[in-house]
């Protein structure tokens, strides 16, 4: 049984762990302080692989999910409330002292206030805030594509509403039920394309709400559209990085910094593309580059590790990473 769910979920926490210390770094920096790439080690402190809000707002997001199914099937309704609670706790929590990102702050601030979530979400922001959480998707059992993808689109904008975080953090997910169910690594491209072309001018109303009110597009059609087809020319630029691909060379050069939604996850697609065999090369790869390290990584891992499962992760790593045992939990609930 290679247990899907328990191997994304560590492996995004590995890939954020193994992040965490270059971020910010260019690339003579992380080799002063990691040496060749392919040596990283995971990083400990105090004997421990700490992580950054990438890990944490996961886990709020799939504790939520938990609570959410509990009372019956995953709907914006029974959705909504249990993850907006555990974002806005995650975001005054004394543990959420590892440079989190702004909207995020702003948001669950908004969110704090109890009213519509739309009002909260920044409908300008496109942050990879939307999808660096978003893989417990594509791992929840029994999700049909329609639950998958309002589910998605709606944790992305209670927090960051552009139309681009919304359909990058429906790609996200995807990706990752994609690879937990066998797709191999190169049918994902393709099969993304095609995700992203059958929703294009399909904006989720029963998910969503009004919030395309607070954009300037036309109507909701052009809203989403506008998201798709940034995700879009993100997905080309990464079908013409593996055209020509150079594992030697900083990831982000071919594919982007990954600050925003569709860069991050074209520049972990790519980090998993390129080593799909082997789950620590693909998070050493993708924390050893110069944009937003953390949060490749650890989209890196969770795709390296719904493919290949729990075991592709070494043991020690496994032992060793913060919230190891909440992780775990949820592998288990959604191993199947």
């Amino acid at each position: 049984m290679r247990r899907a769910a328990t191997g994304a979920l560590v492996g995004l926490a590995i890939g954020d762990a193994m992040g965490f210390p270059t971020e910010f770094n260019g690339m003579a920096e992380i080799a002063a302080k990691s040496g060749p790439w392919r040596e990283m080690t995971l990083p400990l402190a105090w004997g421990r692989a700490y992580v950054t809000d990438d890990t944490q707002m996961t886990l709020a997001l799939g504790e939520g999910l938990v609570a959410a199914l509990a009372e019956g099937p995953l709907t914006p309704e029974r959705m909504e409330w249990p993850v907006r609670e555990r974002f806005v706790a995650w975001s005054v929590s004394p543990d959420n002292n590892r440079a989190p990102g702004a909207t995020c702050l702003r948001a669950c601030e908004a969110l704090g206030a109890r009213g519509p979530w739309q009002e909260a979400s920044q409908i300008g922001s496109k942050g990879c805030g939307a999808n660096m959480r978003v893989a417990p998707l594509g791992l929840v059992p029994g999700l049909d594509e329609e639950q998958q993808g309002g589910a998605a689109q709606l944790q992305a904008a209670l927090t960051h509403g552009h139309p681009t975080a919304l359909a990058a953090a429906d790609l996200t997910a995807h990706a990752v039920r994609l690879l937990a169910a066998g797709v191999a690594p190169a049918e994902l491209l393709p099969a993304l394309t095609d995700h992203a072309h059958r929703n294009r001018d399909r904006y989720r109303v029963e998910w969503l709400g009004d919030l395309v009110s607070h954009a300037h597009d036309a109507d909701p059609a052009a809203f989403a559209a506008r998201g798709w087809d940034e995700c879009l020319t993100a997905l080309d630029r990464l079908a013409a990085a593996l055209r020509s691909p150079d594992v030697e060379a900083d990831p982000c050069e071919a594919t982007g910094a990954g600050w925003i939604a569709e860069e991050a996850l074209a520049t972990g697609l790519y980090c998993f593309l390129l080593l799909p065999d082997d789950a620590a090369a693909v998070v050493r790869r993708a924390a050893y580059s110069s944009g937003d390290s953390d949060s490749i990584a650890a989209l890196a891992g969770a795709f390296a590790g719904a493919h290949l499962g729990a075991d592709a992760w070494p043991a020690e790593w496994v032992e060793v990473i913060e919230y190891r045992d909440r992780l775990l939990a949820l592998g288990a609930a959604w191993d199947v």
